[in-house]
């Protein structure tokens, strides 16, 4: 992360990475920032600011340059680069998030899958055949990994992502329903489904 910059700056900016994207995809060449406002329900001057933040991108009078803007963005949530993702715990959501079809487009490349259930090894999803948990220090020597994918029982997480750390392992995203405690120099992103269907629930009574 930029020194200085605000955690909540850097979750917008892969949204602006996706609007833009759409922008591409529909033939826009430029856009202002009130046009982008306007697609985004953000205020111009939120865009501004948090564009600032990396060098404004924009001209007055002129706009953004919708390809340059996205491929500066790009750069700064790391798309210049694949980012090899394991995963541990092929359950339900585990299958979901395994065979999900944007990840290369994102930068992002599943190469491993493990499980505790024998029963499940050797299976395949997405083409990527399940080891188990017991493998996980053999893979680890000959394959790069960037990211480790939990989803499996809070009970299990702790132990499994200390075993991970001391593989070298620097980054995690955590669908495990605890927070992980982790020594400094290990990034956690922190998935709780249940938190943002709460936050749901909590917005929908205040419409009642």
């Amino acid at each position: 992360m930029e020194k200085g910059i605000s955690p909540a700056v850097i979750r917008r900016m892969p949204r602006y990475y996706r609007y833009l994207g759409e922008l591409l995809e529909d033939g826009v060449e430029r856009i202002s920032s009130n046009d982008l406002s306007r697609r985004m329900h953000v205020t111009a001057s939120q865009i501004r600011q948090d564009l600032n933040n990396f060098g404004g991108f924009g001209q007055q009078g002129y706009g953004y340059n919708v390809q340059f803007l996205y491929d500066e963005i790009g750069k700064i949530l790391g798309q210049t680069h694949m980012n090899h993702v394991i995963l541990v715990g092929v359950g339900n959501l585990g299958q979901a998030i395994a065979n999900y079809v944007k990840f290369e487009k994102l930068s992002f490349k599943m190469i491993g899958l493990f499980d505790i259930d024998p029963s499940k090894k050797g299976k395949e999803v997405s083409g990527i055949k399940i080891q188990m948990v017991d493998e996980l220090e053999e893979f680890m020597k000959t394959h790069q990994v960037d990211i480790v994918a939990l989803t499996i029982p809070k009970e299990s997480a702790e132990p499994i992502a200390r075993r991970l750390i001391e593989l070298g392992v620097k980054a995690f995203w955590n669908f495990a329903h605890v927070d992980l405690d982790v020594p400094e120099g290990v990034i956690v992103e922190n998935v709780h489904l249940s938190d943002s269907l709460m936050t749901l629930s909590y917005n929908i009574t205040k419409l009642k």
